[in-house]
């Protein structure tokens, strides 16, 4: 389980640093400029709700903190606030970038409006930052002194700006966007004939260049880098600003993404473009060297690897000389920048249920922790030329933050107090905190929370598996209570230690208020755990995961938590689908809810938009091998079910098509046994209005006590 962690080695550096460090991040910050929070409640939950009780309307207030940036000197942290807006018809969410000074000495909102705001850059003299926000009608590039003034547009594209960066001279953007429509193509919109052919006539995303003139009052005219039946999915920018390094993939489809993938070289003027990595292999996500000497890139390899695999590469511009590096614990790289010597790349990783930041050297020494503890980093950025790192840090009982911080290294256990973080930091001599720069839920209500454990079992087999348990609040020691098996998605998916009160599709504390324990298990299949533990369950969905789950389900009932007769079972997309073959192979569970499941494998493969993903997993295709897909799937032991379960599903879902939770709710109802369909309208894979974020829970909960059984047998 803990594999690959053994390569990592820290690197001490001097105690006195992080002594002084430990008394900065706790010692009184000067106030902010202005409060991170106001008096009303601007998502619109209810006002009169009790503040000392966990509800979904409660954990709605704690908001999502994302897209940090750091400027070039590192005295400036850039970050995106988005709230939910709820009052009267809106159910949607509204995002805005804030500005805080790394020392901690301000904190204040940059942007505002009723259009969102989001992708912060500061330009490389750090004087300006540029963001996008679709308030003049689509997304476009804007930017705005940092010390204040105007924001002004700088695009006025068609389609829309995606992804951008600064060249490294500031005078202008690379951004990414889609091919426009055709003018044919808008009259026959206009004409009512605008027929869609499947999977022909992409729209293609491609690079292009903008200039920018900080004494300019309008938008400026782009110019098209890249052209040609290939998509662009990332890009980078040489030391020089002469070139543009980008991964391209065949097509736009989402699908594609796990077939193909390659790495190219153009002039930042546009001009023939140079494939640089090619082959069987997916590459993506190229970032040149401060240098100009290397580029880094993920790569799966000599092969499509559809279950999931990054290792990261190096490669030479001049030469296309390419090697793989250290791998890293879990082989799933996502690269935040390069060190101001060109020696290092540094990468946030999930390890197990947590999230660090780790540096990987290029001359194959040690990978080394730069992170540590039990904490989530969440979104982080690199001052590579200052050495100074900001990042959101969140625990189970903590809720997200920014923070900045030098990548050095720092163990924080943010449940810790002030002593024991003191403690920790002379045993690992030289850990360096970071300093907390943001007051995002300084106001929010926190009432008592029901605690979370980190546990680990052995399944029948003997696979080691690990799982985070949430007790009900105010557990009273030797009680038995209502076990909820909640399973997640993926199935490379993973539960890590973040914020147990935050809003999501289900809502922890919540639960834990009404009395509940809540078991959410990393089993094999997981992310987080190396490529080993990832393809574990291959072939091999509903068996030895289950198991997995179900020896977890005997540890918290042996130690005297869990009552036996009062498990319950939910899970979202594969979670979903591990409820409904749950279901089909034990009676053990009282009810159960199946979110965005899929119970038909074989319709499934045909219909889903990431088929290849399905596919990698079960073998090969559905019509080279049915016994496979039909072994793996509920529907074909449908006539098992006794227990009562729910289904929920989105109207609009293209990952798993809302027919597969038709499929399994009619039946159900056909069977006879006991069910209710909940339908979300204009809801894709997952909620993305906040109003019917916040009705799931509330459902699910109303559906599990309902089947609960009122007096419980004896447990001796």
């Amino acid at each position: 389980m803990t594999a690959g962690r053994s390569r990592i080695a820290a690197l001490p550096s001097p105690l006195r640093l992080c002594i002084a460090a430990l008394i900065a991040l706790h010692a009184p910050a000067a106030p902010p400029l202005q409060s991170q929070e106001t008096a009303a409640d601007p998502t619109g939950a209810d006002s009169s709700a009790a503040d000392d009780r966990w509800s979904p309307e409660l954990s709605m207030r704690y908001r999502g903190v994302s897209g940090v940036a750091i400027s070039p000197d590192g005295s400036r942290v850039a970050y995106v606030v988005r709230t939910p807006l709820m009052e009267g018809e809106k159910s949607e969410y509204l995002g805005h970038i804030w500005v805080a000074a790394s020392d901690g000495s301000r904190n204040v909102q940059f942007t505002r409006g009723e259009s969102s705001a989001g992708s912060p850059a500061f330009s490389p003299d750090g004087e300006w930052l540029a963001f996008t926000t679709a308030r003049s009608g689509s997304n476009q590039i804007w930017a705005m002194p940092v010390d204040g003034g105007e924001a002004r547009q700088i695009t006025e594209e068609k389609t829309g700006v995606g992804q951008f960066r600064w060249s490294p001279r500031g005078d202008r953007f690379a951004f990414v966007m889609r091919d426009p429509q055709t003018e044919e193509e808008e009259k026959a919109a206009r004409e009512k004939r605008d027929v869609i052919l499947v999977d022909r006539n992409f729209k293609y995303g491609h690079l292009y260049t903008v200039p920018f003139d900080p004494g300019a009052t309008g938008t400026a005219e782009a110019a098209r880098v890249t052209e040609g039946e290939f998509h662009v999915t990332g890009f980078d920018w040489s030391p020089d600003g002469e070139r543009l390094v980008f991964a391209h993939q065949a097509d736009p489809r989402i699908n594609t993404g796990r077939l193909s993938g390659d790495i190219a070289l153009v002039d930042a003027d546009g001009g023939e473009v140079t494939q640089l990595v090619t082959g069987d292999g997916i590459e993506s996500s190229p970032r040149w060297s401060p240098d100009g000497s290397l580029i880094a890139y993920a790569s799966s390899g000599t092969q499509p690897e559809p279950i999931g695999l990054a290792d990261l590469h190096v490669v030479d511009p001049a030469t296309g000389a390419t090697r793989m590096l250290a791998e890293t614990p879990n082989r799933s790289v996502a690269i935040l920048g390069w060190s101001i010597d060109s020696g290092e790349i540094l990468l946030n990783e999930i390890m197990g249920t947590t999230r660090h930041v780790i540096a990987v050297p290029v001359d194959g020494d040690e990978i080394r922790e730069v992170t540590s503890g039990g904490a989530v980093v969440g979104s982080a950025a690199v001052a590579t030329a200052a050495e100074r790192m900001a990042l959101t840090l969140e625990s189970a009982d903590t809720p997200a933050e920014v923070y900045a911080t030098v990548p050095g290294r720092f163990s924080f256990e943010l449940r810790g107090s002030f002593s024991d973080a003191i403690r920790q930091a002379g045993e690992a001599l030289g850990n360096v905190l970071p300093r907390k720069i943001s007051a995002v839920h300084a106001d929010v209500p926190r009432p008592p929370m029901g605690r979370t454990e980190l546990l680990s079992w052995q399944a029948p087999d003997g696979t080691p598996v690990e799982g985070l348990l949430t007790w009900p609040v105010g557990y009273e020691e030797g009680t038995r209570v209502p076990l909820i098996v909640n399973v997640h998605g993926g199935p490379a998916g993973v539960f890590m230690q973040s914020f147990t009160g935050g809003p999501g599709i289900y809502m922890i504390q919540y639960f834990a208020q009404e009395g509940f324990a809540m078991l959410r298990a990393n089993p094999r299949g997981s992310t987080g755990y190396g490529k080993d533990f990832r393809y574990a369950n291959f072939m091999d969905w509903g068996y030895g995961d289950l198991s997995d789950l179900l020896s977890g389900v005997d540890e918290v009932i042996e130690m005297g938590v869990a009552h036996p007769d009062s498990l319950l079972l939910m899970g979202w997309s594969y979670g979903g689908y591990m409820t409904s073959f749950a279901v089909t192979q034990t009676n053990r569970f009282r009810a159960a809810s199946m979110g965005a499941g899929l119970p038909n494998l074989v319709s499934m493969v045909t219909t889903t938009d990431i088929g290849d993903y399905l596919v990698g997993h079960m073998g090969g295709e559905y019509f080279d091998d049915y016994a496979t897909y039909e072994k793996h799937s509920a529907i074909y032991h449908i006539g098992n079910v006794t227990t009562p379960t729910q289904v929920i599903h989105g109207a609009l879902d293209l990952r798993v098509p809302f027919t597969q939770g038709q499929e399994f709710y009619n039946s159900l109802d056909r069977l006879g046994v006991d069910t209710e369909m909940v339908v979300y309208p204009r809801t894709p894979h997952g909620p993305t209005e906040p109003k019917f974020l916040m009705d799931v829970s509330e459902r699910i909960l109303t559906w599990f006590n309902r089947h609960l059984r009122e007096a419980r047998a004896p447990v001796s």
